[in-house]
């Protein structure tokens, strides 16, 4: 039997594991999320779909030292836990394995690489979308596509993700679509967290379609600086087509401070302005939206 260890526990993770359970491959857990890792070892991965719930079987851990000797994996964790993940992963993956991360923001793979090696190593972007549920517990946000950067062990975990009924395209030009990803998550997550709506409701608003399209705007004009090709001329139309066609969908940024949990705003807009600090590129949209989203943070802790 085909066997995958996937670092993390949340919404992505379950996504992809329920589909790979589905089609028989035995899936392997490895997060923090106690409640989470419960849930799967008691009742396996919940997927809801139309209302309905379904089950597949898979096992979860804490301890890197159970899984010792994995091939395959994938990295689904939140961009502040990579280096964690990386460091449980060099306990985890053999030395001819390979470790393929599809995270959100920038760095992750470069925090992956030094402690794991390039060979081991790949890199990834995704445009599926997930809601958590609960612990184990996830709605398919609707489909997408994984894209894949060239490497000499990718072919073993696109072979598997297809067999998961995925989307995989494998292409040159990785770079362009991580920081186009980039450019839509800094104009829709940290508004959506902030005003605590869904994706579609920020077109609602053309004060907020505005901020859309200036935060957007800002990431690209960095991109752009740094000789990154994206596929879109215009980010804030870019933008508002991806809020409009996941109109219904909680971005992972609002299910985050939802459930009290860290975010992953420090690998999206405060990339987006370290970067443009280093090549003289104002991001003041950017920097604004971090400081708000973490003082939101802050203070939600307070309260508790």
């Amino acid at each position: 039997m085909t066997e995958i260890t996937i670092m993390g526990t949340g919404a992505m993770a379950m996504l992809m594991g329920g589909r790979l359970a589905k089609r028989g491959v035995k899936v392997h857990f490895l997060g923090t999320w106690k409640e989470s890792i419960a849930a799967v070892n008691k009742e396996g991965i919940c997927v809801i779909e139309d209302g309905s719930p379904r089950y597949y079987p898979a096992e979860a851990f804490l301890d890197p030292a159970q899984l010792r000797g994995t091939s395959l994996a994938l990295v689904l964790v939140k961009s502040w836990q990579t280096e964690r993940a990386a460091r449980q992963l060099s306990e985890v993956l053999a030395e001819d394995g390979v470790a393929l991360t599809l995270q959100n923001g920038l760095g992750n793979g470069e925090t992956l690489g030094a402690v794991l090696g390039q060979d081991r190593t790949a890199l990834g972007v995704t445009t599926y979308g997930a809601t958590s549920l609960g612990p184990g517990k996830v709605r398919p946000g609707g489909e997408g596509i994984i894209s894949v950067g060239e490497h000499p062990k990718i072919s073993a975990l696109i072979n598997l993700l297809q067999l998961g009924g995925f989307t995989v395209q494998q292409t040159e030009d990785l770079s362009g679509l991580i920081w186009g990803k980039l450019v839509i998550n800094v104009a829709i997550n940290p508004l959506t967290g902030l005003l605590g709506v869904k994706n579609g409701e920020l077109l609602e608003s053309p004060a907020v379609t505005r901020l859309m399209g200036m935060a957007a705007r800002e990431a690209a004009e960095v991109a752009r600086k740094l000789g990154v090709p994206i596929s879109f001329s215009d980010p804030a139309q870019a933008a508002e087509t991806v809020a409009a066609a996941t109109r219904e969908n909680l971005s992972s940024m609002l299910q985050d401070i939802r459930r009290g949990a860290p975010t992953e705003i420090d690998a999206l807009c405060g990339a987006v302005v370290r970067q443009g600090k280093k090549l003289g590129v104002p991001t003041p949209v950017n920097e604004i939206l971090a400081l708000l989203i973490q003082g939101k943070v802050d203070l939600s802790r307070k309260e508790e």
